[in-house]
């Protein structure tokens, strides 16, 4: 536990699943009928999927597996996931906080393509930000931190001046690589150390205090 309440940035770099977007109603079931479809645990193939891109999840799970067909499966799974939205709220929280970088330095970093971000946020009632990185950015998936520095590029801000918002153990360790300090959303990240670990974003906000700096405050939930 840290008594860290307050952290300075020049900008944000924010996860979609999980720390803006609860989408786990659809990803347990988009990705349980894929286990079963391929003879593993759901339980087992739940702890992996969070965070990364599918056929990064695929990689690890079906090691054997050529990649050309984990990259032709997660076609698929992608489609079937834009088109299934039953579910996917926005995390508490979420409309305040992005409310409050309006005009701010801040970029989405997702491992969801263009499609499947555009609709998660739209079903959550969010706007998008500006600056996105999506699937089709990036060569390689959380855990690397590509789509992290990639964000911090655009927005011409050194990485170390970078604070990153992430659910999963995949995204902190892809923000860690890239130097970044990293904020804990939800349940799923506390076991994996973040800097600070929040519940959800109710009580977190973003202010300017000038020379490009912002400060991050946390409410009560923020340990």
């Amino acid at each position: 536990m840290t008594a860290t309440t307050v952290l300075t940035a020049r900008a944000l770099l924010l996860d979609m699943d999980g720390t803006l977007v609860n989408s786990d109603a659809v990803v347990e079931r988009i990705w349980r009928r894929w286990a079963d479809r391929h003879g593993l645990n759901g339980d087992e193939v739940m702890k992996v999927v969070h965070g990364r891109q599918g056929y990064a999840s695929m990689a690890v799970l079906l090691p054997d597996r050529p990649m050309e067909q984990n990259h032709a499966d997660n076609a698929r799974m992608l489609a079937e996931e834009t088109a299934d939205l039953e579910g996917v709220v926005a995390i508490p929280g979420a409309f305040e906080f992005l409310a409050s970088l309006h005009g701010l330095p801040h970029a989405l970093v997702t491992s969801a393509d263009v499609a499947l971000s555009t609709a998660r946020m739209r079903a959550a009632g969010l706007g998008l930000p500006d600056v996105r990185v999506t699937a089709e950015s990036v060569g390689a998936s959380k855990p690397d931190p590509e789509g992290f520095l990639k964000g911090a590029a655009e927005l011409g801000v050194d990485p170390a001046d970078c604070v990153v918002f992430e659910d999963s153990g995949a995204g902190i360790e892809a923000g860690r690589s890239a130097g970044m300090r990293v904020v804990g959303v939800g349940p799923r990240a506390h076991y994996h150390r973040p800097d600070v670990v929040v519940p959800d974003l109710v009580g977190v906000r973003v202010t300017s205090v000038g020379g490009g700096e912002l400060r991050v405050t946390f409410g009560a939930g923020g340990v």
